[in-house]
């Protein structure tokens, strides 16, 4: 059984999230610590990945209905 594009968009943008409030929680002094920055980094890629797979489920619908 595959998994639907838009069923992993949701997760990854669930772990993006995830991550985005640890690095948020992790910031105790500066935000411009190793331990924030790389919190951060993560939940970026995580976000567009989500992205990427949500836009590729749109274009796969749009091409089922043709």
């Amino acid at each position: 059984m595959r998994t639907s594009p838009l069923l992993m968009a949701v997760l990854y943008f669930g772990v993006g999230i995830a991550f985005m409030f640890l690095a948020s929680q992790a910031a105790v002094e500066t935000i411009w610590n190793a331990t924030t920055i790389v919190l951060s980094g993560v939940a970026t890629v995580n976000i567009i990945v989500a992205i990427r797979l949500y836009n590729l489920h749109v274009r796969m619908n749009q091409s089922n209905n043709k």
